[in-house]
């Protein structure tokens, strides 16, 4: 068997790649290599486990709701054990904060700088139709003097420091930055660990893709119904829809071939439905990192001042000149 590799990839593990980038800061302590070491091997185990779900009952439903009124997957608790237990080790983390856990579990009362952010996994509910689904992290400082870990981990996203998400598809993809870039590795089951396979990615400046929920379009509000309405007419030329109800999968797909991912508010979810500590956060990061924007329609996301834990958020975030457009009709709509 032949095997074809990427000419523009590097055989630079993701922690090699991290380390080299420290040593361009004369303040670079390894912290984040540590930090990036946990969370690549928890992610290889949930790997493996999600490759074998259709062969046990991890996608099977526990019976009972997390915090947001959701059914728990076997998956969920699965991935954010194997999460939690990875990060614990590591002395340098002081609080994880899970999608799935109604309080932040406290690591270090004292001592401890970072403050970590996961969706576990984000889109299990799709696992048995076998859709790509994702880990979400996220990386914030702990403020020095502050440790009640209610105001610990209420910042807002521009404190973020890393971020970053892993989608288990065709293949295992980590993409992370620490802003200075956005860079990509893909797992290599041979190798057994995550090679350099994009340096430096960036979103287009456009594209032809939308991704939204149409079947909530009844009850968005008239701009999103006016831009939808656009979209669709000759004007706009030939955009084509993806949606796939993973985050992670179509937030992917955005920053590869650019355009744009919605999700308003609705009369459902009138505060919108993404959460944006663990989803909309480190999403934007990204996603401004690569050169491209994300708002809730009215403000910048990562300008969010969040006042609870769980906090929802509406999330427009994708190409530079789609999210214009998508505002501009929003703005008209006021």
């Amino acid at each position: 068997m032949q095997l074809y590799s990427n000419p523009k990839a590097a055989l630079n593990s993701a922690q090699q790649f991290i380390l080299y980038e420290q040593k361009k800061s004369e303040q670079a302590t390894g912290e984040f290599s540590w930090l990036l070491s946990a969370i690549t091997l928890a992610s290889k185990h949930i790997a493996m486990y999600v490759r074998r779900v259709g062969l046990t009952n991890a996608s099977d439903a526990t019976g009972t709701k997390n915090v947001h009124g959701e059914t728990v997957q076997m998956m969920d608790e699965l991935a954010d054990k194997v999460l939690i237990d990875s990060m614990g080790f590591n002395a340098d983390v002081a609080i994880i904060s899970s999608e799935e856990n109604e309080e932040p579990v406290i690591l270090r009362e004292s001592g401890g700088k970072y403050v970590i952010f996961f969706d576990p996994l984000d889109g299990s509910s799709n696992l048995d139709v076998g859709v790509s689904v994702g880990t979400i992290f996220s990386i914030m400082e702990k403020p020095p003097g502050v440790d009640d870990p209610r105001k610990v981990v209420l910042q807002p996203g521009t404190r973020q420091v890393a971020a970053g998400y892993i989608i288990y598809g065709s293949s295992t993809v980590l993409v992370f930055s620490t802003g200075d870039g956005v860079h990509m590795f893909t797992l290599d089951p041979y190798v057994g660990d995550y090679l350099l396979s994009h340096r430096d990615l960036k979103m287009p400046d456009s594209g032809k893709y939308y991704s939204i929920n149409e079947g909530n379009a009844e009850s968005f509000s008239p701009g999103y119904q006016n831009w939808l309405s656009w979209l669709k007419s000759e004007e706009a030329g030939p955009y084509s829809s993806r949606y796939i109800g993973s985050l992670v999968a179509d937030f992917h797909r955005t920053l590869i071939k650019g355009g744009i991912f919605v999700y308003p508010e609705t009369a459902k979810s009138p505060e919108g439905k993404l959460r944006l500590m663990y989803e909309a956060n480190p999403i934007g990061f990204i996603a401004e990192q690569a050169g491209g924007v994300a708002t809730s329609g009215k403000q910048r996301i990562m300008d969010i001042q969040p006042t609870s834990l769980h906090q929802r958020t509406p999330l427009i975030v994708g190409s530079k000149k789609d999210v214009a457009n998508i505002l501009k009709y929003l703005e008209e709509s006021e």
